[in-house]
């Protein structure tokens, strides 16, 4: 009888942990995040989504790196009826489009977002980085220079000389495509940055930007990925070349090469999240929000890449590199010594005009 009864106790334990893992899995929420892979997916994975599980043992982030597809992908998935991203990771002008054509929600910035540790609403601690009623800031990162520094006798320090080649002789690499480059070209020819676009608004105006890139034409190296700029330089095949900031700190402060950055007129760019509209699991996705753009988490990513937290409160409580431990502060495009000259992307401009001067460019490429 009494074997029985232990037979029968351990049976019933069996069955209790059973179901307990079954109401366990159950209980268990998997949240898709989309962002775009790589080191910067690594910066979320540690600032955001690790502590986050960490509070919420229910929670499992799923990390699905499709960024680069978003707004076609959003668009199709509306267009099935059925949308099953929570969660999107997308720069600026995306957020715009796909806000313009309804696909993602409109937030109520400060009525879901946590405020500045002052008591600074979020709206106004985001400030002008809330460029759409749908974009949730995160980041800003910027398109600037990086020159090799034993190959400059004289090193470049504003946009002008990036046109002066009798100052600096030398090859010059370039993104393939004309945002950013008219604006460089109309600024270094004395245009006020601001009525660069008051100025490209004309036919002479885009006669006189793209006057000012023939000017280096023929030594122009034309990049259409990131991590080409890098090697450019790296190989000595260019004295100077634009690209994104945190693919020159990569160069200069991981891969120790002899090269310097050059911030004058750096062009600012935003990233950061929209909530596809109809998309599964929102009271989690807004619970999660609030979480990962607080102040603090957001200056916790800066201690594995080199961009700028979109909150102005968040600046205060950048620390070191969680590897190299050299201050990142220093390093952000948003620090003052960097910011001295500064221009964000006229976005809506762009989407009005993109598709024309995308066909002056390639036409002026090819003369």
């Amino acid at each position: 009888m009494r074997n029985l009864t232990i037979r029968t106790l351990v049976t019933v334990a069996a069955v209790a942990t059973v179901c307990a893992g079954v109401a366990l899995a159950q209980t268990q929420l998997d949240l898709v995040v989309v962002s775009w892979g790589g080191a910067y997916t690594a910066s979320q994975q540690k600032a955001y989504h690790d502590p986050y599980m960490a509070a919420n043992p229910g929670i499992k982030i799923i990390n699905d790196d499709s960024s680069a597809e978003a707004v076609a992908k959003i668009r199709a998935m509306n267009e099935a009826g059925k949308v099953t991203w929570p969660l999107v990771d997308v720069v600026a002008a995306d957020a715009i489009s796909l806000c313009d054509e309804g696909l993602v929600e409109p937030v109520d910035h400060d009525a879901i977002l946590a405020a500045a540790p002052d008591g600074t609403p979020a709206s106004e601690d985001f400030g002008e980085m809330i460029v759409s009623e749908c974009f949730i800031p995160q980041i800003v990162y910027s398109t600037t220079f990086g020159y090799r520094t034993d190959l400059v006798k004289v090193p470049p320090k504003t946009i002008k000389d990036v046109f002066d080649l009798r100052k600096i002789p030398g090859k010059r690499a370039l993104e393939k495509r004309p945002i950013g480059n008219l604006e460089w070209a109309l600024i270094a020819d004395g245009v006020d940055p601001d009525t660069v676009y008051d100025v490209l608004e004309t036919e002479a105006g885009v006669k006189r930007a793209f006057a000012k890139l023939d000017t280096i034409k023929d030594q122009v190296v034309w990049w259409t990925q990131g991590a080409q700029t890098p090697q450019l330089l790296a190989d000595g095949e260019v004295v100077m070349g634009s690209t994104y900031n945190g693919r020159l700190f990569s160069l200069i402060e991981e891969k120790k090469q002899p090269v310097a950055m050059m911030w004058d007129w750096q062009m600012y760019d935003l990233d950061g999240w929209v909530i596809p509209k109809g998309g599964p699991h929102r009271k989690e996705v807004l619970k999660y929000l609030r979480f990962a753009t607080d102040t603090q988490r957001l200056a916790d990513q800066a201690k594995y890449i080199s961009y700028g937290p979109a909150r102005a409160s968040s600046a205060p409580f950048v620390g070191k590199h969680a590897d190299l431990g050299i201050e990142m502060a220093p390093h952000m495009p948003t620090a003052p010594a960097n910011a001295t000259n500064t221009f964000l992307f006229n976005y809506e401009w762009w989407a009005d005009h993109r598709d024309e001067l995308n066909e002056k460019f390639n036409a002026w490429l090819a003369r």
